[in-house]
């Protein structure tokens, strides 16, 4: 089954605690919480801060997708925040088996997010220790972008290589592009968690939004 995950990017920032138990209401499984820094990705957002302040809104699990410079030096903060998982971006760690296990040893499941032009090959020798593994289907920094058609031949590679490493029941979780027509794309191609931000936040019947990419 499906996993869905409205990212917060796309919400009213200004009602922010509310905008999250609206989704929470309207059926989401988990909340997506865009980190960046403004160096990793062009843009700004939020940090842990924000995330202690709406953690008490709800009980669904925090899925942190850090696109930051230098994760290891934060992780701490995340985890006291309230994050439930965590995901870094292979990019972004000179250590990634290091990071890796710093997250794991602060107890939380871990992801590693690749960007759309990096080959999944870089997690061959960490696939084993990950919890979960996401495909950047957009060049991250930007909500709102238009999916990368591309992104379906590696999610394909991905799922094949999980099968073959005795790994199938690890998730792919998708993020960028993701509304009703490419869930459809992407769940056939192997993805099972599907952030989703404009096309949950910005409609009217969030419910129907919801079900719309399951």
């Amino acid at each position: 089954m499906s996993i869905i995950a409205p990212s917060i990017l796309s919400a009213n920032f200004a009602t922010l605690a509310d905008e999250i138990k609206d989704v929470e209401r309207a059926g989401a499984d988990w909340i997506h919480i865009d980190v960046m820094d403004g160096h990793f990705v062009p843009t700004l957002t939020f940090g842990p801060l924000v995330i202690s302040a709406v953690r008490p809104a709800t009980k669904l699990v925090f899925d942190v997708h850090l696109m930051i410079e230098r994760p290891e030096l934060h992780i701490a903060s995340y985890v006291a925040a309230g994050a439930d998982r965590i995901t870094i971006h292979a990019e972004a760690c000179v250590h990634l088996h290091r990071v890796i296990h710093q997250i794991k040893e602060a107890g939380l499941p871990v992801g590693v997010a690749l960007n759309p032009a990096t080959p999944i090959n870089v997690l061959e020798n960490v696939l084993d220790d990950l919890d979960m593994v996401l495909i950047m289907t957009v060049n991250p920094g930007f909500g709102g972008q238009q999916f990368i058609p591309q992104s379906l031949h590696k999610i394909r590679q991905l799922r094949a290589l999980l099968e073959s490493r005795g790994l199938g029941d690890m998730p792919i979780q998708v993020d960028g592009g993701i509304n009703a027509t490419t869930a459809k794309l992407v769940r056939e191609a192997g993805a099972d968690v599907f952030v989703a931000g404009n096309a949950v936040f910005t409609e009217q019947d969030r419910g129907a939004a919801i079900s719309a990419l399951r």
